[in-house]
C-alpha cells in the first residue's frame, strides 16, 4: 500500500514530529513518501528529526505557510506526483498542507477518463487537524473564508477527518460545523515514552545547569515563541505570582521565535528581568522536563498540546488553559477555587485570566500534595493512552478499513 503524506513544514512543534513517527512506524507495511514545504525565517528547523529517522522528504519549495500565489503552483506539483505516485491514501496534516493537498486529491480523482463512466481513481483522502484556525489566529473576514474552504474540502475531498481529541471533534464538527459526523475518527497522539521511563536520575542535571537550589520552583512554558500560545499572558501571570507568593521561584521559557525580542522587552517592564530565562530551543526534552517542577501552558487555541504530554510522562504538574484537547488531556473537574478548577491531572484556568492562572500556579507551589497527585495520575494516564505502538495501531487501522472501502 503506498502513503502519501503531506505536512506544510517540519518546524518545531508536535506535527512535524508526528509526521516523522507514522512514515518511520509504518514503513514496513507502508511505502510513505513525506512531502513538506520550506521553514521560513524566523522559524525552527526541525528536519533533524527526520534525518536522524532516516527520512528523506521530497521538498516543495513553493508550500508555504502563508495564502499567495505560488499555492497554485503547489497544487499543479501535487496533482502530478500524485500521478506518478499512484498511492492509494493521501493523508494531509495542517491547515495549508490540507487545503493544497485536498485539491490537488480532488484533481488526481476525478481528472481521469473513466469518470466519464462513473469510475475516478481509488485513491482515499485523509486529513488531520493538529489543531484548528477557525478563532484566535485572524480576523473575522479571514476566518469566515478559511472555515468556508474547510466546509467545503470536507464535502468534496476528504473520505476521513481525524482529530486528536474529543474535544476537538465537538468544537470543528459540532462547534464550526466542519464535515459530517460519520467521517470524525478520534485517534490520541501518541509519544516514544521510553524515552522518558528514567526521568528521575535526570532531574538534578539540568538544575544544576540552571544553578537552581534544592528550594527554588522552576515554572517553565515550552513551545514555539507565537502569538497563539500566549507567552505574554504567562510574563503577566508571573508578575502576579511574584505579588502574592513568597516562595523562591524562577520562570523558564523554551522555545523560540520571531516574538522573543519583544518578551524580553515585556519582561523588562513587568519588572522580570531577574526572574525569567529565555533559553531558546532545546532538542532535550528528555532532560528539561525532569528539572522543572511545574509545566505551565497560556496558549488561545490548541489541538492536543505535546508539551503538556511530555510533562506528564515525566511526572510533572502542570497548568494549562482551558483551550481545545487541554480540556480532556487534563480530565474531569474534582473541585474549584479562586476561579481556576483542579482537574484529575492538572490546573484549569480559563484563557487571558493572568490573575487566576496566578492563583493557580500558587495553590501548585504550597500544596506539595496536590502536585503529587497530579503528577503520578498524569504519567499513568499518558503511559495507558499516549504511547506510539498506540497511534502507530491507530492509523495503520485506519488505512485498512479505508482501502477495504475503496475496493469495488
Amino acid at each position: 500500500m503506498k502513503v502519501l503524506r503531506i505536512i506544510a513544514r517540519l518546524n518545531v512543534g508536535g506535527p512535524a514530529r508526528h509526521v516523522v513517527w507514522l512514515t518511520d512506524g509504518l514503513k514496513h507495511d507502508y511505502d510513505t513518501l513525506l512531502v513538506a514545504g520550506v521553514v521560513p525565517p524566523g522559524e525552527d528547523d526541525m528536519s533533524y528529526v527526520a534525518a536522524n529517522a532516516g527520512i528523506a522528504p521530497l521538498i516543495l519549495r513553493e508550500m508555504s505557510r502563508e495564502i499567495s500565489l505560488k499555492d497554485a503552483l503547489t497544487v499543479w506539483k501535487l496533482y502530478r506526483l500524485m500521478l506518478r505516485e499512484r498511492p492509494d491514501i493521501v493523508h494531509t496534516h495542517t491547515a495549508k498542507a490540507g487545503t493544497v493537498g485536498r485539491v490537488a486529491g480532488f484533481l488526481y480523482r476525478w481528472m481521469t477518463p473513466a469518470t466519464l463512466v462513473g469510475r475516478p481513481r481509488r485513491c482515499r483522502f485523509v486529513h488531520t487537524y493538529h489543531g484548528h484556525v477557525f478563532h484566535s489566529y485572524y480576523g473575522p473576514s479571514k476566518t469566515r473564508l478559511f472555515l468556508a474552504v474547510e466546509r467545503l474540502l470536507a464535502k468534496l475531498a476528504t473520505d476521513r477527518i481525524v482529530v486528536i481529541s474529543r474535544q476537538q471533534r465537538q468544537e470543528i464538527n459540532e462547534q464550526f460545523h466542519v464535515g459530517r459526523s460519520d467521517q470524525f475518527a478520534v485517534i490520541p497522539l501518541g509519544i516514544d515514552l521510553s524515552v522518558y521511563a528514567d526521568w528521575e536520575a535526570r532531574r538534578e542535571n539540568f538544575r544544576h545547569e540552571m544553578n537552581a537550589s534544592s528550594d527554588e520552583v522552576l515554572i517553565g512554558i515550552v513551545g514555539r515563541i507565537t502569538e497563539i500560545k500566549n507567552h505574554r499572558g504567562f510574563l503577566d501571570a508571573a508578575a502576579q505570582l511574584k505579588k502574592i507568593s513568597k516562595a523562591k521561584v524562577r520562570f523558564l521559557v523554551i522555545g523560540d521565535g520571531g516574538l522573543r525580542p519583544q518578551l524580553e522587552s515585556h519582561a523588562g517592564e513587568l519588572g522580570l528581568r531577574d526572574d525569567v530565562v529565555f533559553l531558546g530551543s532545546r532538542t532535550d526534552p528528555e532532560n528539561f522536563y525532569p528539572g522543572l517542577d511545574i509545566v505551565a501552558l497560556t496558549s488561545l487555541n490548541e489541538g492536543t498540546p505535546l508539551s503538556l504530554i511530555e510533562a506528564m510522562a515525566n511526572e510533572r504538574p502542570v497548568i494549562a488553559t482551558a483551550v481545545g484537547g487541554v480540556v480532556d488531556l487534563l480530565g474531569q473537574k474534582i473541585s474549584s477555587a479562586d476561579g481556576y478548577h483542579i482537574c484529575e491531572r492538572g490546573v484549569l484556568v480559563e484563557a487571558k485570566d493572568a490573575e487566576t492562572f496566578a492563583r493557580g500556579l500558587e495553590r501548585l507551589i504550597v500544596d506539595d500534595s496536590l502536585r503529587r497527585e497530579i503528577a503520578t495520575r498524569g504519567r499513568e494516564f499518558v503511559e495507558q493512552n499516549y504511547s506510539k505502538d498506540r497511534l502507530l495501531s491507530d492509523v495503520a487501522s485506519l488505512y485498512r478499513q479505508l482501502v477495504s472501502e475503496a475496493r469495488p
